[in-house]
């Protein structure tokens, strides 16, 4: 599922799925960062909405739902340069229909780098 996808493109890892959370980590390299050399915020987005989009898709019924992002906003705290951010995602909400995510970034000695709330939309897929 990750192959020829923006997630492999960024060279995000998914370490952890359980019901309580999803953990990924993401190189902050030539790929991830912005002309200044810093993460890009993009990024960052993208690595929580990843996990969102994961956790979400573990607790569905895989046959008949699928699930999209249906809004997400970060709040970016600290820059980093180098190294790997790590995204720790736990649900908020588990609904029928939606499901909200919060998502921390962290980076190696655990300092928040960036906050996520992602709101993923479950999807009923076509017979």
């Amino acid at each position: 599922m990750v192959e020829n996808t923006l997630i492999q493109a960024l060279g995000i890892t998914i370490e952890e799925v359980t019901p309580e959370r999803v953990i990924a980590t993401m190189p902050v390299d030539e790929r991830t960062r912005q002309p200044f050399g810093v993460l890009h915020g993009g990024a960052s987005v993208a690595l929580a909405e990843t996990v969102a989009s994961v956790g979400t898709y573990n607790l569905v019924d895989q046959v008949t739902e699928g699930c999209a992002g249906l809004e997400i906003n970060a709040n970016h705290i600290r820059a980093k340069r180098d190294g790997v951010v790590k995204a720790i995602g736990a649900p908020l909400h588990k609904g029928k229909t939606t499901m909200v995510w919060d998502i921390k970034i962290v980076d190696e000695k655990e300092n928040l780098i960036c906050v996520s709330r992602c709101t993923m939309a479950i999807l009923k897929l076509k017979k």
